[in-house]
C-alpha cells in the first residue's frame, strides 16, 4: 500500500465524494476572456511594470546584437560564438552570450491534463496557469513580440500560431479556458516528453519558451527538456499547490490519481503516514531540481498561494543577479 501512495502522491487529493463539490467553470468566451485580462492588467501587470524595466532583456539571451554575458564553451555550443581573444587570456574556450533580438517569439507550452485542475484553496493550477499565459504573454506583446502556444490535454489536441497584440493574448486565454470542465480521471498519465518533443520538432528558429506544468505524469520527460534547451531559450514554470507537499490531519480521506481515476482511502490522521507522505514528496521536489539543473533550466515556481507578481519578481530578480556576476567573474579574471 506504501509503495502505491508513494508513486501516486502527486494526483489531486479530495475528500470522500459525499463531500466533493464540483466546480464546474463556464466555457470561455470573449468577454469573460477580456474581463480577465484587464483585472490582470490592473492586479499584477501594473506592479510589475516598475520592477521589471525591460522585462524580457532580462528574461532571455540569444543571437541578437549586444553582448550579455562571456561563459566558458559547452559541447552543445555554436563554436561561431567563441571569442578567441577571452579564450588566449583565460587557457579555456570561451563563448558569447547576445541580448536576443528585440522582436523574439515566445511560445508556451501548456499542460491542461487532469492533475492541473487541482486546487486546495480558491485558486487551481489550472486557473494559475492560464492567469501567467495572459500575464507573460500581455507583457511580451506590449513590446511587439509575438507569442504562441501548445495545447497538451490528452496529448497534443491544438496549436495556437505565433501572433501579436492584445487580440491574439485575448485568443490565447479564450483557447485556455474554452475546456474548463475538470478532466479527472482520463485513464492516461500526461506524457510530457510528447509535447516536449512536439515542440522540438515543430519550433524552427530559436525562441524563448516557457513549458508551464505540474511535472506530474509518466517519466522520461528530462532528456526531452534538455534537447529543447540545447535550441532554445527555455523557462520550467512549475505549477504547485502547498497541500500535495504537505498533508494535513483531515482524518479520512480519498486520495485520487488525476491521470488515470485510481482511489484509495487513506486515513490522514496517522502522523506516520503524513510523515512519509511528506518524505516521498521531498523527494519528488530534489528530483525535480536535478532534473531542471542536468538540462540546464531555470524553474519558475508558482504556488497556487502566493501572489504571481512576487514570485515573478523575485525569478526576474535572481536572473538579473546571477548574469551580473556570472560578467563580473568573467571581467575579475581578465
Amino acid at each position: 500500500m506504501f509503495a502505491w501512495l508513494t508513486h501516486r502522491f502527486e494526483g489531486a487529493f479530495r475528500r470522500p465524494p459525499e463531500h466533493t463539490s464540483q466546480h464546474k467553470a463556464s466555457p470561455g468566451a470573449p468577454g469573460e476572456a477580456d474581463r480577465l485580462l484587464r483585472r490582470l492588467e490592473w492586479t499584477v501587470i501594473r506592479r510589475l511594470d516598475g520592477l521589471l524595466q525591460g522585462d524580457y532583456r532580462t528574461l532571455f539571451r540569444g543571437m541578437g546584437l549586444d553582448l550579455a554575458d562571456l561563459r566558458e564553451y559547452q559541447p552543445h555550443d555554436d563554436v561561431r560564438h567563441i571569442d578567441w581573444n577571452v579564450t588566449a587570456r583565460m587557457q579555456a574556450p570561451h563563448v558569447r552570450e547576445f541580448q536576443e533580438d528585440r522582436e523574439v517569439a515566445a511560445w508556451f507550452l501548456m499542460d491542461l491534463s487532469g492533475s492541473v485542475d487541482f486546487g486546495s484553496g480558491g485558486v487551481k493550477k489550472r486557473e494559475l496557469a492560464t492567469a501567467f499565459a495572459a500575464v507573460l504573454g500581455r507583457l511580451l506583446t506590449r513590446h511587439g513580440n509575438r507569442i504562441g502556444a501548445m495545447l497538451y490535454r490528452d496529448g497534443v489536441d491544438a496549436v495556437i500560431p505565433a501572433g501579436g497584440g492584445r487580440r491574439h493574448v485575448l485568443r490565447l486565454v479564450e483557447s485556455l479556458r474554452a475546456d474548463a470542465t475538470p478532466r479527472r480521471g482520463a485513464g492516461r498519465e500526461t506524457d510530457l516528453a510528447e509535447l516536449l518533443g512536439t515542440a522540438h520538432r515543430t519550433l524552427k528558429r530559436r525562441s524563448a519558451v516557457f513549458v508551464v506544468s505540474d511535472f506530474v505524469g509518466e517519466p522520461g520527460w528530462e532528456r526531452a527538456l534538455g534537447l529543447l534547451a540545447r535550441r532554445h531559450e527555455v523557462v520550467a514554470v512549475r505549477l504547485f499547490d502547498p497541500l500535495e507537499n504537505a498533508l494535513p490531519d483531515l482524518g479520512l480521506v480519498v486520495m485520487e490519481d488525476a491521470e488515470t481515476g485510481e482511489q484509495l482511502y487513506v486515513d490522514a490522521h496517522d502522523s506516520a503516514f503524513r510523515a512519509r507522505f511528506a518524505e516521498a514528496a521531498q523527494a519528488r521536489e530534489a528530483a525535480l531540481r536535478e532534473a531542471m539543473a542536468s538540462a540546464g533550466v531555470d524553474c519558475l515556481e508558482l504556488s497556487t498561494a502566493e501572489s504571481m507578481d512576487a514570485a515573478l519578481a523575485r525569478f526576474m530578480k535572481l536572473r538579473k543577479r546571477r548574469s551580473q556576476l556570472a560578467a563580473g567573474g568573467i571581467l575579475q579574471a581578465r
